[in-house]
């Protein structure tokens, strides 16, 4: 059996005068409670925005209250407030000898956590946070130094790049494009990739007759750089090519894109971006992983 609903008298409550469809809507209050929350909440706003920054002005910022309270000058003050305690270990850091940095246990330790720091928020994108590289990006925990692994190699490499226009002392090297350039026949660059297979130890991708052939190509074209052994030379920054480590790969496509299309890395400089301390302790951090010499 329904319950019948309950009639409410005319006039007992309010209605907002609207009318749809025969009903009415009752104009009900809303709880005290309620609207007093509502109108605290409008104050404190106010008081909030008159107080403290609230509303954007421009690109530059907010309006800045009557308390000129700021969380980036806190973080400001913050970082004040750590370089002031690390200011004499920092001069320390940047004018002593490179390779006195590791004798000294307090500055060592220093270096590397700084240089941790560094090298995650810098070097990570290209290198990856273990350093362990990528494809075209150097791999900095084996022995394999395209420019040098001492700590004064990195230092220099760290401080002007590689290949960038930025910096005139960058160090710079270019390989030929062999191939698109057409400096060697497609039969000669063929003959020079199967040398190149057999002296980094893939003989069984080679070919006997075309490495053979490649030896004399590889003398004419390639040992001025790196060298008439295939071991490399620093000081152009030629690779190594009898061993196992690749920048790119080393099998036999991709040796064969080298030769066609060359290869032209670039690293920036990082001496307008970095202070020498920050240089300093990032070389100190790369050196000590395991790759340095």
């Amino acid at each position: 059996m329904s319950k019948k609903p309950t009639e409410i008298k005319e006039d007992e409550v309010e209605t907002t005068g609207h009318v749809w469809d025969g009903i009415e809507e009752f104009n009900n209050p809303l709880p005290r409670w309620w609207l007093w929350t509502l109108y605290a909440t409008i104050v404190w706003a106010i008081g909030y925005t008159i107080a403290y920054p609230a509303w954007p002005i421009s690109k530059e910022g907010a309006t800045p209250g009557l308390l000129k309270w700021s969380t980036r000058a806190d973080v400001a003050a913050e970082i004040k407030a750590v370089d002031e305690a690390n200011a004499a270990i920092e001069n320390k850091l940047a004018s002593v000898e490179l390779t006195e940095i590791a004798a000294d246990p307090e500055l060592k330790g220093y270096a590397i956590n700084a240089g941790h720091a560094v090298f995650q928020t810098w070097c990570a994108q290209c290198h990856g946070s273990g350093a362990s590289g990528a494809k075209g990006y150097p791999n900095l925990l084996d022995d394999d130094w395209l420019w040098g692994g001492t700590v004064e190699d990195i230092h220099y490499t760290v401080t002007h790049g590689v290949r960038n226009e930025d910096d005139d002392d960058a160090r710079f090297s270019e390989m030929p494009k062999f191939g698109a350039d057409e400096l060697l026949s497609k039969e000669e660059i063929e003959q020079v990739v199967n040398y190149v297979l057999t002296i980094s130890g893939q003989t069984d991708q080679a070919d006997p007759e075309l490495a053979k052939a490649g030896a004399v190509v590889f003398e004419d074209n390639c040992s001025s750089c790196h060298g008439e052994d295939g071991k490399g030379d620093r000081d152009q920054g030629a690779p190594n090519l009898t061993d196992a480590i690749w920048l790119y790969g080393g099998d036999k496509d991709t040796i064969r894109e080298s030769v066609n299309f060359a290869r032209f890395g670039v690293m920036p400089t990082w001496a307008a971006r970095l202070s020498e301390s920050d240089i300093r302790a990032v070389a100190t951090y790369v050196h000590q992983l395991g790759g340095g010499e």
